[in-house]
């Protein structure tokens, strides 16, 4: 466990987040998803305090393996949309978990190049496990081509599922990349690229929840290069902003939720109008848009604006410039687009209640956390990883303001002309391919090509074998026919017993006629083994304590015949357990050294006890020293007269 300023206000966002969810998701009867909520939170918790990789992993695939039941409920929800649930949740499960698989070979082969399982910064160059636990992260931060699970499932989920989804598992991931890769170089392109391409796609595409799973996207890139540069001041920014999403995501996803639950449609060629119906449900989606769209006065200002100045403070010119465009970018989409398109243009009638209770107390308050965290900054910038950096930033200095209001007008004056020149692309019900495209109908094809291919293997390997194994049997048959005549016929169970006694009363016959002879010889032989016993331990040096314990504990259970061998055993072990004992004793005492006026009390007593041992075990010694001595030396004259031994 760590828990340190990084992880703490990774904490504390994510316990908030927890709490308006289940707020926001009071109105669900079914406890499956309330299960799956808490435990999907709770792990996303457990990682972000976790000190070790192997226990990052536990806790990152547990919130892989709870959070996909929050996809599997709409189809409960909903039966006509079971099956694509299904498979929505399906592919989710797989890249999740693939994540996992990746993050624990990286950790296996880090610990192989390391030896050590301390979750903190890495170098991509250290070991080749410290790529494959950054291409794990890179799954769940939704990298460039690693990103559409995020637009495949987090609209599929229900009406709350989609909002916890969208608070925990790329934020967890956003912790890890700054904890483990804060000041990687190739973050800063990745990251860029992650805040423009989205644009794209958000402004043709018709489900309102899905232009906010791109806008995800969006958001994340600047995360990822304020990490990717990794001065105090953009690991900051990075983690404030993680911080502001967190919150005014949820909050355009949770009124997004409340006109699904209202409406049955999320889809923008199908809204309008709403404001009418929905006032304060239009009024915290406002909220919402103007935060992502980073306006003075709102959290999503003073958080971003961090990694904006991070970068320009870093040189990094052309990065810049298209964090402004994605800046531009993303208040035409989810700033405007999102209220406009849902609230307000083609009115179609609707005729709806406002949101539930719980789900207006929900957005209520994340709306007020924006305008909190908006007007007073410092609060939140007490609880990042650099607090003295923080506390030199100042958000509200004129150039931030005039250069955002400036990128807001110019973007609300492009949407506004594009819409009235007819050039915005219309809200039309259409089927937008992403990259995706190109990797899952062949991906498909290749698996169905594949199972196809291991069953004809397998029937053909199946046929292979039962044909051999009949081909055995019949030449086992053919081979090892039973005999034929008089001894070939089954016999009574009379004879069969005469046989056995006549078999048992010959191997006795045997058996004791080679017992008569060889009494001697097993006594001989048992005792060569006792010398070779004593042989052993006398060949140890003084000072090998364990080696010599081991050997007098082999002569003590060693195994002889008649008393006077065991009378010469229990002597010699005796006697070399004593002098083992000596030994210990006396190396004790003198790694106790002598003592003087200023010796410890408790070095006193362990120096008496070690002198009381001492004595009593020489004087074991002394007691079988003759026994072993002369019993050895009589065996060695009887048996072993070529041997020498050691007084």
């Amino acid at each position: 466990v760590r828990v340190d300023a990084l992880s703490r206000i990774f904490g504390v966002i994510f316990h908030i987040a927890a709490f308006l969810c289940c707020l926001y998701a009071f109105h669900v009867k079914r406890p499956l998803e309330h299960v799956a909520t808490l435990v999907y939170a709770g792990a996303a918790i457990g990682a972000t305090f976790a000190g070790d990789l192997l226990t990052l992993f536990v806790f990152w695939e547990l919130t892989a393996l709870s959070s996909v039941f929050l996809i599997l409920a709409r189809g409960l929800d909903e039966p006509e949309r079971r099956e694509r649930v299904f498979r929505v949740s399906m592919r989710y499960l797989v890249i999740q978990v693939g994540s996992g698989v990746l993050l624990l070979a990286g950790t296996l082969l880090y610990y192989q190049g390391t030896r050590s399982l301390h979750f903190g910064r890495m170098n991509l160059e250290e070991s080749p496990g410290a790529l494959f636990i950054f291409l794990a992260f890179g799954i769940k931060a939704a990298f460039p081509l690693l990103h559409n699970w995020v637009q495949d499932a987090y609209p599929e989920a229900s009406v709350s599922g989609t909002v916890v989804l969208a608070s925990f598992t790329t934020k967890l991931a956003i912790y890890a990349l700054a904890r483990g890769f804060a000041g990687t170089d190739v973050l800063i392109p990745i990251g860029a690229c992650m805040t423009a391409f989205p644009i794209f796609f958000a402004v043709l595409e018709n489900d309102l929840r899905r232009v906010l799973a791109y806008s995800l996207n969006n958001q994340l890139g600047y995360m990822v290069v304020g990490i990717g540069v990794g001065t105090e001041l953009a690991i900051n920014g990075a983690a404030a902003h993680a911080f502001a999403h967190i919150l005014y995501k949820g909050l355009l996803l949770m009124s997004m939720g409340a006109v699904l639950y209202r409406t049955g449609t999320i889809k923008a060629s199908e809204l309008g109008g709403l404001h009418k119906s929905m006032p304060l449900t239009t009024a915290f989606c406002i909220i919402g848009a103007l935060s992502i769209s980073a306006f003075p006065g709102l959290s999503g200002f003073v958080t971003k604006s961090m990694i904006v100045s991070a970068v320009g403070e870093a040189h990094l010119l052309v990065i810049f410039g298209v964090l402004l465009f994605a800046s531009a970018g993303v208040c035409d989409h989810s700033g405007i687009k999102i209220p406009f398109f849902t609230f307000f243009a083609h009115d179609q009638g609707w005729k709806v209640q406002e949101a539930p209770k719980h789900m207006l107390l929900a957005m209520g308050l994340a709306a007020a956390l924006c305008i909190g965290i908006g007007v007073f900054p410092s609060a939140l910038y007490a609880l990042l990883p650099f607090p003295e950096a923080a506390a030199q930033y100042h958000a509200y200095e004129t150039t931030h303001v005039l250069t955002m209001l400036q990128l807001l007008f110019f973007a609300g004056l492009a949407f506004i002309t594009l819409v009235r020149l007819g050039v915005y692309p219309p809200e039309l019900p259409a089927i937008n391919l992403d990259t995706d495209y190109f990797y899952r109908r062949p991906l498909k094809r290749f698996v169905v090509e594949s199972y196809a291919l291991a069953s004809w293997v397998r029937e053909r390997t199946w046929g292979m074998a039962l044909g051999l194994r009949g081909r055995a049997l019949a030449s086992l048959r053919r081979n090892h026919e039973p005999p034929r005549g008089r001894l070939g016929e089954p016999w009574t169970a009379g004879a069969t017993t005469l046989f056995a006694a006549l078999m048992l009363f010959t191997l006795l016959l045997l058996t004791s006629s080679a017992g008569c002879g060889g009494g001697e010889d097993a006594e001989a032989n048992d005792a060569r083994l006792l010398l070779d016993r004593v042989g052993a331990i006398e060949g140890v040096p003084e000072q090998a304590f364990e080696a010599r314990m081991e050997r007098v504990e082999v002569l003590r259970r060693l195994p002889l015949r008649g008393e006077s061998l065991i009378a010469v055993r229990e002597a010699c072990a005796e006697m070399h357990g004593a002098l083992l004992e000596a030994d210990v004793q006396n190396a004790l005492i003198h790694s106790i050294g002598a003592p003087d006026e200023d010796t410890p009390a408790e070095e006193l007593a362990r120096l008496e006890r070690a002198f009381t041992a001492a004595e009593a075990a020489a004087a074991r010694v002394v007691v079988h020293r003759d026994a072993c001595v002369d019993g050895t030396a009589t065996l060695r004259a009887r048996y072993a007269p070529d041997r020498r031994g050691s007084e």
